[in-house]
């Protein structure tokens, strides 16, 4: 965020970022920071405590006209308020945000929580967003969760059908989600599927 490495080489048709989570970053208490290009067009920086929003704002100002980001996000970026909840209205007001799936947990090394794939376009084709809950999509392995082909296959074609799916897709438009208060978790969208026994 500080020093990047690509001036010279974006922008970039397609970006996959899994930046780390929750970090602290100088925002806008360093004045160069506070005019760069990257961040000031949302009306404010990501704070200070969590750089979440810093990695998607940085990764939305280098694709190209008709790019597409894909970025790994923890859950809590998705629905926080202050400063997240002003960059979040930014994305959804000027229609970037093409998806949000949510992810089974247990994925990775070191934590067991469940991520967001935050999906980015430059170039949508309406204002509708994907809602997309892909949390039963796995397989056990051991002691963690996997993706397997054919997890990976089904949560793509919901992803490239934009299609609704009950309890797995939502389709929901700009104004939609505003009256939500720019949320952007899937399970705000998605009613789940009721699998109690019927008594």
């Amino acid at each position: 965020l500080t020093d990047p490495k690509h001036w010279d080489d974006e922008p970039f048709d397609l970006i996959v970022s899994n930046p780390p989570w929750s970090i602290t970053w100088p925002s806008d208490s360093d004045p160069v920071l506070a005019n760069d290009e990257r961040f000031k067009a949302a009306g404010v920086l990501a704070p200070k405590s969590k750089a979440d929003l810093a990695f998607v704002m940085h990764s939305l100002s280098w694709l190209s006209s008709e790019g597409t980001a894909a970025i790994v996000c923890f859950p809590g970026v998705m629905y926080r308020g202050g400063r997240e909840k002003t960059i979040r209205e930014y994305l959804v007001k000027e229609n970037f945000v093409d998806a949000v799936i949510q992810m089974p947990f247990n994925l990775f090394f070191g934590t067991n929580v469940s991520c967001c794939l935050l999906i980015l376009r430059k170039a949508k084709e309406n204002d509708k967003t994907a809602f997309i809950d892909a949390s039963s999509e796995f397989v056990s392995v051991t002691n963690s969760n996997k993706l397997s082909e054919e997890n990976i296959q089904t949560v793509y074609r919901w992803y490239m059908d934009k299609k609704e799916v009950e309890h797995k897709v939502k389709l929901v438009s700009i104004d939609d989600i505003a009256k939500e208060d720019y949320n952007l978790s899937v399970s705000t969208y998605v009613e789940p599927e009721d699998t109690r026994e019927k008594v």
